[in-house]
């Protein structure tokens, strides 16, 4: 069997340029992109889902390895890449936002835990709640799902197509549905506290001998755990919708 250099040429631009993509994806999105996951085990997982969509891809222009043309073409697979991921990313940082927020109002702000996908310092609530979103995650086959959109991406969205500016708009317009979702995780436990807080004003007005930090940090705190075992039994429902937008979202950049 013998290969012309003009087929040698376009299967290598393929592989190249799918395997970026491939790889800018699994680096951005959450969970495969974790720092607990080794690069190694990235590099293998991308290289053997670009194989495996090798078979699948549409004819693919020939471009030579050191022009100006594979740069840019390399540059616009990371970017298509990394903007999926990044949706999914945004995702889980609305669970750890609103996590936060609840951590501030109950006065477990200050007690903070290393996050091990991002190595940063993060509230425990916020923390508790980005685990909780992690195994919603795979209990929906988002992971599945995630791979299956990025196969159909390669159809929807071929090799060396463009990115737009509309592209980059709609990320950013889609973070308001990131706070907003948060706020709306956040809201109950958050209106609650609200109201404990000024009941605890009251009494101190009322009672100027009372002392407040030693009944009102403890009555808080009791209360924010109360509430947080009803907020992560409605957290479920509330992620699933988010989700599920994101992919939506997710689907519209690949063209799936």
């Amino acid at each position: 069997m013998e290969f012309t250099q003009l087929e040698l040429d376009t299967w290598i631009t393929g592989l190249v340029l799918s395997f970026t993509r491939v790889a800018a994806l699994l680096i951005a999105a959450p969970l495969f992109g974790a720092r607990t996951v080794p690069v190694r085990i990235r590099i293998s997982l991308a290289l053997v889902i670009t194989l495996m969509v090798q078979p699948l891809l549409p004819p693919v222009p020939p471009l030579d390895m050191l022009s100006l043309q594979m740069a840019l073409a390399v540059g616009r697979e990371l970017l298509v890449g990394a903007m999926a991921g990044f949706i999914l990313q945004l995702v889980f940082a609305a669970l750890a936002i609103a996590g936060e927020t609840v951590a501030l109002g109950m006065g477990l702000g200050f007690a903070s835990l290393v996050d091990p996908d991002k190595g940063v310092q993060v509230p425990v609530v916020g923390q508790v709640f980005v685990i909780l979103a992690t195994l919603l995650f795979l209990a929906m086959d988002g992971h599945l799902a995630l791979l299956s959109f990025l196969v159909l991406s390669f159809t929807g969205l071929p090799i060396g197509g463009g990115v737009s500016a509309e592209n980059f708009a709609a990320i950013a317009g889609w973070g308001s549905v990131m706070f907003g979702h948060a706020i709306m995780i956040a809201l109950p436990a958050v209106g609650a506290l609200l109201l404990a807080n000024i009941s605890m004003g009251v009494v101190t007005r009322a009672a100027p001998q009372l002392n407040i930090f030693a009944v009102g940090f403890p009555m808080t705190l009791m209360l924010g755990f109360f509430l947080l075992y009803f907020t992560i039994d409605a957290l479920g429902a509330r992620f699933a919708e988010l989700l599920g937008e994101g992919f939506a979202m997710i689907g519209w950049l690949l063209g799936v």
